[in-house]
Parts: C-alpha cells; structure tokens; sequence
C-alpha cells in the first residue's frame, strides 16, 4: 500500500514555501526599507570563496560553497530543503513510499532541459547511476545514498520513477536534497558541457575565476529576472573589497567584523540567516588523548562558548551545546547547556595526567574565524595546565587534511537535515568522520531510527542517540554562527535563509533595482 509521505508531501506546505519566497521577493529589505517592484535585466555578479584549479563543473563532484552556487544555477534536484530542513519538492512534484519506506514512487515535474530535451524518469536513473559510480569515489552523494538499490529501481513511465532501497529509510527524500544529487542528462558525459534544467545556461568556465551564465527563458519555475549571472571566486578581503567597491553586487560568507563595518554605510546590506551554522572543535576518539573519555569532557568544560561567540562571532551567533542542528527538525532541545567548569577539568586533566602536557591543535585559515579560535580555546585551556600550541595547516586542503592529521582541530558545518550529518559524518563509514567516532551500537541504533515511519517514534529515538553523542563524542561546538552574505544596495530578493537550502543563493529570484 503506498502512502503519501508526511510533512514531506503536503500540498499545503509547499504552498506555504511559495508563499514565503514570494514575500521575501516583494516585502522589507534587510535594512528595513520596504523593497523596490521586481524588475528585468541586468548583470549580477556573485563571489564566492575560491578553490583555485581544485573548482569543479561536473555536479557530482562538489564541496566548496562556489561549485555548489555554479551547479545550482545550471543543474537542480528531484527535491530541496526548506528553511527549517524539511525536504520540499522541486524536479519531483510529489512523493510517496509503499508503507515500509522501501520503495519511493516520485512523479517528475514537466521540465526541460538546456537542449531542449524533456526530463524524464530515464534521465533520473541515469543520474543516479553516475553518482553510484564506485569507479569515482569523488562522487560525494555516494556514501548518502549507499542504501539504494538501482538493480530494483525502474521507471514506471516518462515521468514516474520508482527508487528502491537495500533497507527502509523514512529520510530518503532529505537524502536526495544532498550536496552532489543534481540530474543531468541520461548518457551526460562532459562535465565542461553542462546541460541542466536550471534557471541559467553556462556559457563558460575558468576554475579560480568564474563561470559566466544567461537567462534560461523556458525554465519551468518562471525566468530569472536578472539577464546575466557571473559566479566569482575570491578571498575574504577580495569579497569585502569587491561588493564595497561595486566589482560585484553579491558576496557570500562574510565575517562578523565585515558585516559590523559594512553597516555603518550605505552601498552595502548585511543579509543575516541566524544561526544557521555551526562552529566546532573536533576531537579524534580513537587517538591520545581524546581516546579517554575524561579529557574529552574536560575539555568540553573547559570552553567558555560565550566568550568565543562574543570574540570569534563579534557577537553574531548563538552559544552551542556539542551538538549539530540546533533549530532543526529532531534537535533535542531538552538538553540542558553545558555550563563551564574549571575546576572539575582540571580534576580530570589530572586524572589523566595531562596536566603541564602540551597537545597540538592542528588549524588553518580554512574559514573565518577558525585560526581566531584555536588561538582563544588555547588560552581557555591553560587556565587548567594544559598547553594547546596551535599548529597552522594549509586553507586549500585543511577539511581532507583533518581526516587523517592531528588529534584535535577546526570544523565548520553548514546547514542539511541532522540525519545526513550523522549519515556523512558520525558512523562507523562515514566518509568524513573527522572524529573518528565509530560506535557499532550507534549505527545498529541510528538505522533502526531510519526505519520508523512515525515522525515522532523518529525524532524520540534520533533523541536518545544525540543525548549519547553529546556526552560521549568528540564534537565540541562551541558557536551557532550567523550566516552572512553582503549585497549592494541595488540588489533586492535576498533572503535570510540557512546555507545549502532551496532560497539560499537563488539567483533566478534576485533583481536589480
């Protein structure tokens, strides 16, 4: 028996999703004036940190938050995130599963492509298949959607696809609206010829420097209203440089100090989505010392989080509780915040024997604010004998670096639905399980939540196995910063909207009054 899936599929949710977009289109701006009327044309130029030659065009290779704006103008997925995390239909219009969670029927969306060619459930397939590939480990959406089994899925019809799973997954829909699940082309073969169905056709590419793209008139979701799109990489002094000089209208991920800077003018709008990430300290449970449970929460006490927001964040943030997703659908909000305790790290520093011992944080400027604050926690630290020396890495390749160096470092996260961090970063083979947690009893626990049907049975068990990881992990999260974006005082349309969900970076949505 199939059922519709629910909060994922409801008709009025999603009208209410397109109500929201529609008012942030047409209400205030971020500084409060009311906004000017929607209008056509014009060039918008939007800079993002750069990855020099590691920049790529191919959709299912991606990490770096510029791949990730230049797939999504070109390329889209059979299903988002709205603002609170939950998946929203967009290549899919609609979803259900066969009462198990095993099987999901999804029907597609009257789409075309760049080259005129309509969507279809072959195209889906393909897609799928590409990303599946074990001959391109790259892939990074293979680890997410490891359970589905594309030997049982099928195509019902043109526009009907079934997807088959290895194992009930209740979540499978927020899977799909990962990073690296766009659908190209059946038989797409050259990544330096993108062929999507998004609101812009590529035109061309330089890695480290830009992808240029027009207007897509036929997109299904009405045309962009802009005429033009150019997606720029840069540091963070050149984004700050580039939006307050008129070199771009639009820059992404900007620090706190900026955006303080910034509003003192008037060329330029902070756009501001609260809390939206998350800042952390990542231990390795499975090395010395963090292989003692002891240090880790010593040190977890030992962090004065208030402290490292109003210095690190200047402020702009949130206190964090060693956890991720704090806001999100199945964050525990009824754990109590962990307080800082000197004197009780310092018992079981002792304990330990890590007192007048030195211990190397591995850093890098990799994102702002994260040299800032290993040197800060340092200084926490000493206060209970124990010397942190701060070790700087290189930006480019510090996230693969952390992997397999150091005993403690930096970790950014940007928004996705809590299932998927733990999918992608906290089981036993999660491919960027920086610490190293692996916990058989965990996995068997978290599948058997994936499995629930019940929303609320769901959330109950995801709970328990949060409550674990808080105490017991490796993550100290420290800060909830905002997540801040610059934009010139022409630039309307903007929302304050989490990283990585469907309004983030719309480009197809902005105007230029």
């Amino acid at each position: 028996m199939w059922r519709v899936s629910d909060a994922l599929n409801r008709r009025g949710f999603l009208g209410l999703a397109g109500a929201s977009a529609l008012a942030g289109l047409t209400g205030c701006g971020a500084d409060g004036e009311a906004a000017a009327q929607p209008k056509n044309g014009g060039r918008l130029r939007a800079v993002y940190a750069g990855g020099g030659a590691k920049e790529v065009l191919d959709p299912h290779v991606q990490s770096l938050f510029v791949d990730i704006a230049r797939h999504k103008a070109t390329y889209e997925k059979l299903v988002e995130l709205g603002p609170d995390l939950k998946p929203v239909g967009r290549l899919a219009e609609k979803w259900e599963h066969d009462g198990q969670a095993t099987t999901w029927r999804f029907s597609l969306r009257d789409a075309t492509f760049h080259d005129g060619g309509k969507l279809t459930s072959e195209d889906v397939l393909y897609s799928l298949a590409r990303i599946a590939d074990p001959a391109v480990p790259e892939r990074v959406a293979q680890s997410s959607l490891a359970t589905l089994d594309l030997r049982r899925s099928r195509s019902v019809d043109a526009r009907t696809v079934e997807l088959t799973l290895t194992a009930p997954n209740a979540e499978f829909p927020a899977l799909l609206a990962g990073i690296g699940t766009q659908i190209v082309r059946d038989g797409f073969k050259d990544p330096a010829k993108p062929v999507g169905t998004g609101p812009f056709r590529f035109v061309s590419f330089e890695a480290g420097r830009s992808m240029i793209a027009n207007r897509y008139d036929d997109y299904w979701d009405e045309p962009a209203r802009i005429e033009e799109l150019h997606i720029l990489s840069a540091d963070t002094e050149a984004r700050a440089n580039a939006v307050q000089g008129g070199q771009a209208e639009y820059a992404n991920d900007m620090t706190a100090t900026f955006a303080r800077t910034a509003s003192a003018g008037r060329t330029v709008r902070i756009v501001a989505a609260k809390a939206s990430t998350m800042q952390a300290f990542v231990m390795k449970v499975d090395q010395p010392p963090f292989d003692n449970p002891d240090v880790r929460m010593a040190f977890k006490l030992l962090a004065d989080r208030q402290r490292l927001v109003d210095v690190v964040l200047a402020g702009r943030g949130e206190v964090g509780n060693d956890l991720f997703g704090k806001g999100y659908q199945y964050y525990p909000a009824d754990l109590a915040r962990r307080e800082r305790n000197v004197s009780e790290a310092k018992n079981l520093l002792r304990k330990a024997g890590l007192v007048n011992k030195e211990i190397e944080f591995l850093t890098a400027d990799a994102s702002a604010g994260s040299v800032e604050s290993a040197t800060l926690f340092a200084e926490q630290v000493a206060e209970a004998g124990v010397k942190l020396k701060v070790v700087p890495g290189s930006a480019q390749t510090y996230a693969k670096d952390l992997l397999t160096k150091g005993v403690i470092g930096n970790h950014r996260s940007g928004a996705m639905p809590i299932p998927q961090y733990v999918t992608d970063r906290l089981l036993s083979k999660s491919p960027f399980n920086v610490t190293h947690w692996r916990r058989p009893a965990f996995d068997v626990g978290f599948a058997a939540a994936q499995r629930l049907t019940d929303e609320g049975a769901r959330s109950a068990k995801y709970g328990e196995l949060q409550g674990t990881l808080r105490d017991e992990g490796g993550i100290l999260a420290w800060g909830l910063p905002d997540y801040l974006v610059a934009v010139s005082a022409t630039v309307q349309g903007v929302q304050a909207v989490p990283p990585n969900t469907l309004d983030s970076g719309r480009f197809d949505k902005v105007w230029l009054a």
